[in-house]
């Protein structure tokens, strides 16, 4: 990478692993430096101390007069760019960018970029893993794992980046190989005025994209603008000469390319529609960039799947128990009980926690064919429960405690526990994996 001196003032606003990648990075490419975070002890502080001591840190209320000193903005995903203090600095002339905008700038290597508000995390896994097995130098990151600037190197053959909205706001043109929305449900309506606006935020994923894989089961997985892109289309009973699609065969259920059948869904360890779905995806995506099918298909037929996402825990008196505590908004919980109603019972489903301002009425229609009971708890039970109506018995509980012991009293032999929130862990756990070991552990403590 080469040393680009610059008199360019950039202010790093939001520390955190993503906004000390970005403080790295800038220093490395010459530029003068300085970093906001409106707590005052932010994580990556010490860091930034330890390693640059001579960058200013502003801890604290967001000082608007600071930011206006500056000639450039990078924004951490977690601070909206309408923040009082960023907005008056765009106004005076500052450009606002974020970490993907940089990287994009400087990847040498082509981008495989996904974003969604399910699925994300296990197709960017798979298609990670795909890339690997096929012997592709392939660095995996975003936002999940390693920062996206912090994968770049000269001997990357293959970036492979699960994106957010909030990284995509901040996103002018990324220039991917290949890009996908996976499908657009309600979530983070508390950042959002509209899910139009939530929705044009993921838009830019395919601003300068070569090749667009589409949900032709979603509309608004569909590129607004076409700007001469390719495009991959996968879906449910979607069969034509071009598109991946799943379809009985015999008694059997396949995925399919074209009107070739490529592999059936019992040889996969992915439970349900959605899984599929994801899988599709992945296929599409690793197409896109040249990867070997059969190498494709051999990592799908290995893979187990990411914990807390539909994850089997344990069968007891003919009872599955799942967890599901990454189904942190209601599209995600949708799909969960559209896909794992058992042949033979129903679902007792367990949800609750911060809607995180999302309308829980999409869940009705789900719940009434596919659940025996609910059980609602955390900040949003009353909402959850009032928009569930009669859809259901639904009962509000204390905690997951009493959640999981009560379940396990009304679940039928044939039945399966889903704890699938539809929310936000944050008023009630440290995150959603906290809430999925949580659950596992009681689970695991039934007899």
């Amino acid at each position: 990478m080469s040393l680009i001196v610059s008199d360019r003032r950039t202010l790093v606003v939001g520390l955190g692993i993503t906004g000390l990648s970005c403080v790295r990075y800038l220093l490395g490419q010459g530029r003068s430096v300085a970093v906001a975070d409106s707590r005052e002890n932010p994580p990556g502080l010490d860091a930034v101390r330890t390693e640059f001591p001579d960058v200013a840190v502003h801890c604290g209320e967001f000082d608007a007069d600071l930011f206006a000193g500056f000639n450039e903005l990078v924004v951490s995903p977690g601070i909206s760019v309408k923040t009082p203090a960023i907005a008056a600095a765009r106004e005076k002339g500052a450009a606002i960018r974020g970490d993907i905008d940089l990287f994009s700038d400087a990847a040498k290597a082509p981008i495989v970029a996904i974003t969604g508000s399910n699925g994300k995390t296990t197709v960017t896994t798979l298609v990670g893993e795909m890339a690997k097995a096929a012997g592709v130098k392939v660095a995996v990151g975003g936002n999940i794992g390693t920062p996206a600037l912090d994968l770049l190197a000269d001997d990357v053959a293959l970036y492979v980046l699960e994106l957010s909205s909030f990284q995509l706001e901040t996103t002018a043109r990324l220039n991917a190989k290949a890009a996908t929305i996976l499908n657009v449900t309600d979530d983070h309506m508390d950042r959002y005025a509209s899910k139009m606006a939530y929705f044009q935020a993921k838009q830019n994923i395919f601003n300068g994209c070569e090749i667009a894989v589409v949900n032709l089961d979603d509309a608004l997985s569909q590129p607004m603008a076409r700007d001469n892109m390719a495009f991959i289309g996968y879906g449910v009973h979607r069969i034509n000469p071009e598109t991946y699609s799943l379809r009985e065969d015999e008694g059997d259920k396949w995925i399919t390319h074209g009107f070739e059948n490529l592999i059936q869904a019992n040889e996969l360890g992915l439970m349900g529609t959605h899984n599929l779905m994801n899988i599709m995806a992945a296929l599409a995506l690793g197409e896109a960039v040249g990867l070997p099918m059969d190498t494709m298909l051999t990592v799908a037929r290995q893979f187990k799947g990411l914990p807390h996402r539909c994850q089997f825990v344990r069968r007891l008196r003919d009872v599955d128990y799942i967890n599901d505590s990454k189904g942190t908004n209601v599209g995600a919980t949708v799909a969960a009980i559209d896909s794992l109603k058992p042949a033979g019972g129903q679902l007792v489903l367990i949800a609750g926690g911060d809607g995180k301002g999302a309308d829980f009425a999409p869940l009705r229609p789900a719940v009434k064919d596919t659940c025996r009971q609910v059980l609602v708890l955390g900040k949003d039970a009353d909402q959850l429960k009032a928009a569930l109506g009669d859809a259901a018995p639904v009962t509000v509980v204390t905690d997951l405690d009493e959640a999981v012991n009560l379940a396990a009293q009304i679940a039928e032999s044939g039945d399966r526990v889903l704890l699938s929130p539809a929310c936000s862990s944050l008023d009630m756990f440290r995150n959603y994996e906290a809430r999925g070991e949580h659950f596992m552990a009681l689970v695991g403590g039934l007899s």
